[in-house]
């Protein structure tokens, strides 16, 4: 039993040592670490904010019918240029002819009581006059003169009520001959038709509202495109800013426009407050078509040739591996105090392209990036500016043109450093590094 207690003791004592052996190892390992770069450069940089919207006609009116009726002639189609005043399309005019014929005579009617009224009129002032002669004469007495005033102003009100009569009938005449006009369909404006929504023979019905038959664009020459910007990029913009964008029908290839109007008017959709841009485009070869989906790139800011650096080596942090544990600044970072977790992140998160949400995207703000210089790494401080996405502006800072920017660090045979993690204090040892 002695024997065996003595044998585990010495494995025991063994092992431990093993394990003190390989600790001790381990602190005296080499990091290797792999390093990407990026080399800091000038180039120019463009700010754009993108958008989406949809391709119009700068004016367009859809024509509908004002009377009901059945359409008995369409004079253009789809695509069929058009004047103004020109006949597009004719309703059925029987009911409203014969609504004109009974119109009128009542007019001719109301006409002839006017006449008749004015006779009898007359016919009683004559009446009125000889009765006054005759009671002066005391010919007549005090009831015939009464009698024959009362019959001389029964007459002219009954004239009033035939000529009002007829000023009814006239405004009934009017009335028939107007909706029998609204039966011919004419075109509002110059343009063409892009749209028609009936066909020979249907009936229209317009006793709610007027049923909307064409829809004409005035000149198809000219365009326009309504996009939705958020309202952190709608302060960048200012009418008669460059503006490009595409569409489907024709990729890879780029309209120009300009930036014509910013309505004040807010649309919130999903909580997404959004303002409406509108983007004039000539359209000389018509191939841009009203309701073509575009994607809008709206320029606010350029800077040509400029000292960059890329969005990646901003948004780069060190491993944790990589830092120091016992409070003494590690190899990695000895020139500069390593970026913290708190410190500003680069373009990208929460941003649209060009630069950050909200406010001056040009103003100048502290960032920290890191440079490969020999095979050490060092953290430099900058003040960046402008940025398309890509790159950013190096306004001022400690590096120059042809400096390595670290964009990734990857350890030998393990993780990469992902550029967008942040940096703390660090639970693995530091040993000496390459």
């Amino acid at each position: 039993m002695k024997k065996i207690i003595g044998w585990l003791l010495a494995l025991v004592v063994l092992a431990a040592a093993g394990v003190g052996v390989w600790r001790w190892q381990a602190s005296r390992k080499v990091i290797k670490v792999d390093y990407k770069t990026e080399a800091v450069k000038r180039k120019r940089v463009v700010g754009k904010i993108t958008a989406s919207g949809t391709l119009q006609a700068k004016v367009t009116v859809q024509v509908g019918a004002q009377v009901s009726g059945r359409l008995t002639k369409i004079n253009v189609d789809f695509n069929s240029p058009v004047k103004k005043g020109q006949l597009i399309a004719q309703l059925d005019p029987q009911l409203y002819q014969a609504a004109v014929l009974q119109a009128t005579a009542n007019y001719a009617s109301a006409k002839a009581n006017v006449a008749k009224a004015e006779a009898q009129q007359h016919d009683a002032e004559l009446v009125l006059q000889r009765t006054k002669l005759l009671a002066e004469q005391t010919l007549a007495t005090a009831a015939d003169l009464q009698t024959a005033e009362t019959g001389a102003s029964v007459a002219r009100a009954t004239t009033d009520v035939a000529r009002a009569s007829l000023l009814q009938s006239s405004a009934s005449l009017n009335q028939a001959n107007v909706n029998l006009s609204y039966t011919n369909i004419h075109s509002p404006i110059d343009g063409t038709v892009i749209s028609r929504a009936v066909d020979v023979g249907q009936t229209v019905a317009a006793s709610l509202q007027a049923p909307v038959l064409f829809t004409i664009a005035e000149d198809l020459s000219t365009m326009q495109v309504y996009t939705n910007v958020s309202e952190g990029d709608v302060g960048r913009l200012e009418p008669g800013m460059a503006a490009s964008f595409t569409v489907d029908a024709f990729p890879g290839q780029k309209f120009r426009g300009k930036v014509g109007q910013i309505r004040n008017a807010a649309q919130t959709l999903q909580n997404v407050v959004t303002y409406n841009a509108v983007i004039d485009a000539d359209n000389p070869k018509m191939q841009l078509r009203p309701g073509m989906t575009a994607t809008v790139n709206i320029t606010y800011a350029e800077r040509d040739d400029v000292l960059t650096v890329s969005n990646s080596a901003l948004r780069f942090r060190p491993p944790t591996e990589l830092t120091s544990t016992d409070g003494k600044p590690a190899p990695f970072g000895t020139a500069a105090a390593p970026a913290t977790g708190n410190e500003q992140r680069g373009p990208g998160r929460g941003q649209r392209q060009g630069g950050q949400s909200g406010g001056d995207a040009t103003a100048p703000q502290k960032r920290t990036i890191w440079l490969l210089r020999g095979n050490t790494p060092l953290a430099a401080s900058l003040q960046s500016g402008l940025s398309d996405g890509t790159v950013t502006e190096v306004v001022s800072g400690d590096l120059h043109e042809g400096d390595l920017a670290i964009t990734d660090a990857s350890l030998q045979g393990g993780s990469s450093a992902p550029a967008s993690t942040g940096s703390g204090s660090g639970a693995s040892r530091m040993g000496r590094m390459f």
